[in-house]
């Protein structure tokens, strides 16, 4: 697809379900007793993945579009699937139905696109393994396919080397079925989707800094979802409105849970015009955005937000081209396990256009100000990368070509119209 200079942006958007919330609505209201009626379901391809892979394992889910109703069958409800289990291009599915499959009865294989089959597994495999799973990578390199067969499990007290909610998550829903407790500890404090959802659903789980902590469940029961939207996707629209002179937008009904909205500490830090307005929810908070054009400044990014705003940081480094001053991002090492290794993309694709950017071993160095220009872009197939590369094709001189645009789908399908009509308005 082809991008060129947006002249003003306006109006309001109402972005898509939030992903992580989506998943594990469909995992969660899988095992729980009862009917889950989930509201404002992601109707992506990964979140789709996730659907069909319980589908298999017998859970009647009727997708109605908007809502999704899952028809849960217990902890122990989950039968064998006949085929493989494709997750897609979905880490968070892969990741997270391995914790749950670890203990059930049966054996099953693990897959997914060429790109989840280079995604790091070991980080899963490690733990689960210590809690009693039996869990292989058949190829031998820690990455899927991976085969799974059921195993009885045992409480651990892990501490994870990266904060990772989905390592996380993987290991407090393999804790369900645990014979005792079960900790995990982090470097810093990760996403909290999955410990909020468990609670929500009736399962003892609780916070102590960075350790989370769930005992075993007897069951777990069927509650509603209303999914908030989805702030990675929000991200797109807080940085064109930013950027482009003369723009206002307001993004509705966004989630702004405080472990995933450290893209709006870092947008203020930069000097942004940015105010939450019509704040609700209490587990899952949300608020509508109202963004307006701002002319920003560099900053330092690093330590305990970064896994706060792990999937915002391509559009973060792209703002940081138009920002006045340098922007230096660290600690961002997980970067490069995404569905891409977004450093190196980032890096590569931003100076294509004419950025003043440098790779360092665990994120880059921004000198911002620098006029740049269009370019051809390689998406690489990475749904964040090609976003970051729309909204930064409508701030320069020049046509962006980006290759491999579809992938928006993975996330966000409506992304582009959504762009378009607000260049429109």
């Amino acid at each position: 697809m082809k991008f060129s200079k947006a002249n003003r942006l306006r109006g309001e958007v109402a972005i898509p379900g939030d992903k992580s919330i989506s998943h594990r609505s469909v995992m969660i209201g899988s095992l729980a007793k009862g009917d889950t009626v989930i509201r404002h379901f992601l109707q992506g391809a990964d979140c789709l993945s996730t659907i069909a892979c319980f589908q298999s394992m017998g859970i009647d889910i009727e997708n109605l579009g908007e809502t999704v109703v899952v028809h849960g069958k217990g902890l122990h409800g989950l039968q064998k699937p006949d085929c493989v289990l494709d997750c897609g291009n979905s880490g968070t599915t892969t990741r997270l139905i391995s914790g749950i499959l670890a203990a059930q009865n049966f054996s099953v294989t693990l897959t997914g696109d060429a790109s989840i089959q280079k995604r790091p597994m070991q980080r899963i495999m490690t733990p689960l393994s210590q809690m009693g799973a039996d869990i292989r990578s058949l190829r031998g390199n820690g990455c899927s396919p991976l085969q799974i067969t059921g195993s009885p499990l045992h409480g651990i007290h892990y501490t994870s080397p990266v904060a990772s909610a989905q390592v996380k998550s993987t290991i407090l829903l393999a804790g369900l079925y645990a014979d005792g407790e079960t900790h995990v500890t982090e470097p810093q404090l990760s996403r909290n989707h999955t410990e909020l959802m468990l609670s929500h659903f009736g399962a003892s789980v609780r916070t102590e800094g960075t350790t989370a902590i769930v005992q075993p469940a007897d069951e777990l029961i069927a509650r509603s979802v209303t999914v908030p939207g989805d702030i990675s996707s929000a991200a797109y629209f807080i940085a064109v409105g930013i950027l482009v002179p003369g723009s206002e937008i307001l993004i509705r009904n966004v989630g702004i849970n405080p472990t995933r909205a450290g893209i709006l500490e870092v947008c203020r830090q930069m000097g942004a015009d940015l105010k939450l307005l019509n704040r609700r929810g209490q587990s899952e908070p949300m608020a509508d955005i109202l963004v307006r054009t701002s002319s920003l400044h560099g900053t330092e990014i690093g330590g305990a937000i970064i896994p706060t705003l792990i999937d915002e940081l391509p559009m973060i480094a792209a703002m940081a081209c138009f920002a006045e001053g340098t922007t230096v991002i660290r600690d961002a090492t997980e970067l490069k396990v995404k569905e891409s290794n977004r450093i190196e993309v980032m890096v590569h694709s931003l100076s294509a256009m004419g950025a003043d950017v440098t790779e360092t071993e665990d994120g880059m160095i921004i000198h911002g100000g620098k006029p740049l220009h269009g370019a051809v872009i390689d998406s690489r197939l990475d749904h964040r990368i090609a976003m970051t590369f729309a909204v930064t094709a409508c701030c320069v001189e020049g046509e962006t070509e980006i290759l491999g645009a579809e992938c928006v789908n993975i996330s966000y399908p409506g992304f582009y119209q959504d762009l378009n009509r607000l260049t429109q308005s």
